[in-house]
């Protein structure tokens, strides 16, 4: 689902990156990874997030993805020119994602999958493309932060199936997802790190 014009303000001001710059080291500390992997961010905005993985993580090839062809658009003008040779885009769902089956070291997703209709299968798409005990770096929010009686009338976002701690962590297990560090706010949101089962 995209985003209407109040989450893009909230998602394009500079709170927002200040915000993602202390969940990247938070992130990094907790599980790191080698230079060079090959990384997907899903739900990348105006890259604000892209240029942080790309600053912190080095990897070879940072691939970012969002359903919105502006966002695709903001990011590419928004990109340091140190990661742009580095940088691939798409517009595309997160729900079919273009990827072989095992062919990524991790997936970044910043508040992407509150916002995916079918998020169930969102998650199975992120466990099919991460290559065995690759790394899915998460922030997610909860149903009471976006729906309640002041947020929901302003912030566009599916009603139906909605996701709290609890489905949350059973839909990752029920994906081979296994949470390995994590804060959680039961009420508001996750921020943590998922690795695939090896095989």
């Amino acid at each position: 689902m995209k985003l209407n014009w109040a989450e893009r303000w909230v998602v394009n001001n500079p709170l927002r990156v200040f915000q993602q710059k202390i969940e990247i080291k938070w992130l990094k500390g907790m599980r790191s990874l080698k230079p060079g992997a090959n990384i997907l961010e899903v739900g990348c905005g105006r890259g604000a997030g892209a240029n942080l993985i790309f600053k912190n993580f080095q990897p070879s090839q940072l691939h970012i993805l969002d359903l919105d062809l502006k966002m695709i658009q903001k990011a590419r003008t928004h990109l340091s020119a140190a990661s742009k040779d580095a940088v691939n885009m798409y517009v595309g769902d997160a729900i079919d994602l273009p990827f072989k089956t095992g062919s990524l070291d991790a997936i970044f997703g910043f508040g992407f999958l509150h916002h995916v209709p079918d998020w169930r299968q969102g998650l199975s798409e992120i466990a099919r493309v991460l290559k065995p005990a690759g790394l899915y770096y998460i922030e997610e929010l909860y149903p009471s932060l976006y729906q309640n009686v002041i947020t929901k009338r302003i912030l566009l976002h599916p009603e139906h199936d909605r996701f709290t701690s609890d489905d949350f962590r059973m839909a990752l297990d029920e994906a081979h997802l296994r949470l390995a560090d994590v804060f959680e706010l039961r009420k508001m949101g996750i921020l943590g790190v998922a690795a695939k089962d090896s095989l």
